[in-house]
Parts: C-alpha cells; structure tokens; sequence
C-alpha cells in the first residue's frame, strides 16, 4: 500500500506495525481476562498513535511529548512479555524473540527524541544497534 502520510514513510512506524502483527496471533490465543494480555494490547496500539501523532506535530516539543509516550509504551510491551513468561502464559525464548523489535523501536524513539529535543539524555548505548534507523525511508539521514 502507498504511503498517504508523511509518518507512514517512517522506518520506525513501518516496525511498530510490524511488532503489531506479531503481537496480534499471540493476544489472541490468551484469555481476554488476562491484565498482561490487555496491557499489550494496548500498549503495542499506543506506540503506533503517539508515533503518528508525534510525526504530525508543529512544535518539537509536541513531537518530543508523542514520540516519547511512543516509547514508553515500547517498554511496557516488554514488561507486559516479561509478565507472561513470569504468570507461565508464553514461553521465555518467545517472550524474548518478542522483545527484539521492542529494543529497535525504543532506539529509534529515542533517536527521534533526542532529533528534536536538544537535551535528552538516555542510556542510549542499550539500544545503539538500530537507533539510525529513524529516518525517513528511501532518504538520507545527513
């Protein structure tokens, strides 16, 4: 599908629906009782809208505001895993599978973070590995 949006050309917002898809099936097959399985629902939904609406925010400091809840609710989806390993719903080596796209997106988030915001400060080198991976795609990011 063609892109429509300027936000949905963002390598990050492509990754965070892709964490979706592979949250989705996992949801699924939990009981809908289940906190955790409400948290990462939510949590996996939030990351996309804030990533969006950060993306569509004049000031820097909006955007900062969005892109940083966005993060925040990549590292609840990882505790929400961590909670479903922990409560013997989901096995550790898919928790952790899960988790990878989690660590890329706080990188990129945090990256976006730190684009518009000039003094952010985090243990960036945790997530290093992927953290240029922010831009736009097809473009340069110098």
């Amino acid at each position: 599908m063609k892109a429509q949006f300027e936000h949905e050309k963002l390598c990050v917002y492509q990754d965070a629906l892709q964490f979706v898809t592979w949250v989705t099936p996992l949801l699924e097959a939990l009981p809908a009782e289940l906190a955790a399985r409400d948290r990462l629902d939510c949590s996996s939904t939030s990351n996309v809208l804030h990533l969006a609406e950060g993306y569509g925010k004049r000031s820097h400091a909006d955007r900062c505001r969005h892109f940083d809840l966005a993060r925040a609710a990549m590292f609840e989806c990882a505790v929400s895993l961590g909670v479903l390993v922990a409560k013997k719903r989901l096995p550790a080596v898919e928790a952790a599978r899960g988790k990878d796209q989690p660590v890329a997106l706080v990188a990129m988030l945090a990256g976006l973070v730190s684009r518009f915001s000039g003094n952010f400060c985090d243990e960036q080198a945790d997530y290093e590995a992927t953290s240029g991976t922010a831009h736009l795609v097809g473009q340069d990011n110098d």
